[in-house]
């Protein structure tokens, strides 16, 4: 796709599913984002999100849409797991606010610049992030499954299975008869 070429090496455009993809460094965050909307007419900013990738790092994903040709665009990068950080898109897209906050919330990527960037949908006190794929959901281990999930765990006689601990709880962790 012509437009990314002041970028040069620095931006790889591929094509999944139809839509156009770029992906940049984080220190080239900001300037693909103003190009974008500034030169490449994508004015309308739709929604930011971060996808875990362990063990070393985060994708912080963008999708911006240009109204007059209905064309949408996927800017992403990449930030390291023991130190996210990227500057805040929010000086470029208003609508970046509530996102980054969501995404520092759930996923721990810290937006430098951002005008508030305070936790947003968890209640005070929250430890953790919840979207990181190492992040253990305390209530599977706390609290049984209330159904039967295999022959025999419904309580009516039949033989019972030795009991597991959820996916991703470690083995050291939860009540000792789990």
């Amino acid at each position: 796709m012509t437009g990314f070429d002041r970028l040069g090496d620095r931006a790889e455009v591929s094509d999944t599913f139809g839509d156009t993809v770029v992906d940049v460094a984080p220190a080239d965050w900001i300037e693909l984002l103003t190009l974008a909307r500034d030169e490449l007419g994508y004015a309308f900013f739709d929604w930011l999100t971060g996808v875990d990738e362990p063990p070393d790092s985060f994708t912080v994903v963008a999708h911006v849409y240009r109204p007059e040709s209905r064309e949408r665009l996927l800017l992403r990068t990449r930030v390291p797991h023991d130190d996210p950080r990227l500057p805040s898109a929010v000086g470029v897209y208003r609508g970046a606010d509530w996102h980054e906050r969501e995404t520092y919330e759930m996923f721990g990527v810290i937006f430098e610049g951002h005008p508030n960037l305070v936790p947003l949908l968890l209640p005070d006190g929250f430890e953790g992030h919840p979207l990181r794929k190492d992040f253990i959901l305390a209530a599977r281990v706390a609290k049984p499954w209330p159904g039967a999930k295999e022959p025999g765990e419904s309580g009516h006689g039949a033989p019972s299975r030795r009991k597991t601990l959820p996916p991703g709880v470690p083995a050291d962790w939860g009540a000792s008869d789990a």
